[in-house]
């Protein structure tokens, strides 16, 4: 089942859209938003699998579906954690910084609780003051949870998932030095993130959703130019169920949060990176220094994945870097 959410006031109007993403029913006998629908999810969910199928079967009314009318799936969440799943991407990034990772990072996961009052539409522009702030995508891999409990064990934590969607995580790369160096964190530095135009449920993924990971290449493309495609289910040091029972092991998740797997990253270096620090540190590995400009006004970049068929999943993020004029 694919859901996604058009543009309509702060949280969208919810819709079910069909496999081939050309057409689109809207559900509001059922709920008015995704949000709504993920608060119910027991109730709502059956009754939305009707409408898929019958979507599916041509058999209910549908209209023609423009991904350029979608929000993110949920214009604003409760709760938006991303973790560094990809241990190799931290460790190559670090290293851009001249600092060494712990050896508890290959066993005790990273996270930072990003803003989420604010999420931009898959094809809105991504506004910034100024070009020297360092401007990077990163694409990821994100789930959403209905409740789940404090304390959830890994074992359990995988039920919790109940939708997929990919992630440009926007970071502004030169504030993050001075932020990290007060020792709190993250905040001026990670400004609005966007998401694709559709979120699915696991079983629409097939084989490619096993072991709480998604096993599928994410593209990414920079002014139409392959930055990578790595595999998202290769190198995943922590899984999804991981990330969630290390997320709640002191609080609960309310219905709606939304857990990322930060930057996807294979130690195989010829599929490429999905950001572009990740691009600049390979870069001074092999040459001394970077070569590769951080995003300029103007740049495009594209996220999406594939199913092997060659059919969009998600739908595509793709947004252009625009001065922000106030």
């Amino acid at each position: 089942m694919k859901l996604a959410s058009l543009k309509n006031g702060r949280d969208g109007r919810l819709v079910v859209v069909n496999k081939t993403m050309n057409r689109y029913t809207t559900v509001t006998e059922i709920a008015q938003t995704l949000q709504s629908a993920l608060d119910n999810w027991s109730v709502c969910e059956p009754r939305l699998r009707e409408i898929s199928q019958a979507l599916e079967e041509n058999q209910i009314a549908s209209e023609t579906f423009d991904p350029a009318l979608c929000a993110s799936p949920l214009p604003r969440a409760y709760h938006w954690a991303d973790c560094s799943a990809y241990v190799n991407h931290v460790e190559l990034v670090r290293k851009a910084r001249n600092a060494e990772i712990p050896e508890s990072y290959w066993s005790d996961p990273l996270v930072y609780q990003g803003g989420s009052d604010a999420f931009l539409d898959p094809q809105e522009p991504i506004q910034i003051a100024d070009e020297a702030w360092g401007i990077d995508f990163e694409a990821e891999v994100a789930v959403i949870v209905d409740d789940v409990p404090m304390g959830v064990s890994e074992e359990n934590a995988g039920q919790h998932i109940q939708l997929l969607m990919l992630v440009n995580d926007v970071s502004l790369r030169n504030l993050i030095p001075q932020e990290l160096s007060k020792g709190f964190g993250f905040y001026q530095s990670k400004p609005s993130s966007a998401f694709s135009p559709l979120a699915v449920t696991p079983d629409a993924l097939g084989e490619a959703w096993s072991d709480g990971k998604l096993h599928l290449p994410l593209r990414v493309t920079l002014n139409d130019e392959l930055i990578g495609q790595p595999n998202a289910g290769v190198d995943m040091t922590f899984n999804f169920p991981r990330l969630i029972a290390h997320v709640a092991k002191s609080r609960p998740l309310t219905a709606g949060t939304i857990i990322g797997s930060g930057t996807v990253s294979n130690v195989d270096r010829s599929s490429g990176s999905c950001c572009l620090a990740e691009v600049r540190m390979l870069e001074t590995i092999a040459d001394g220094k970077p070569k590769t400009e951080f995003m300029k006004f103007d740049d495009w970049v594209s996220i999406e994945m594939r199913d092997p068929q060659g059919q969009s999943i998600f739908g595509e993020i793709k947004q252009q870097v625009k001065p922000y004029r106030g």
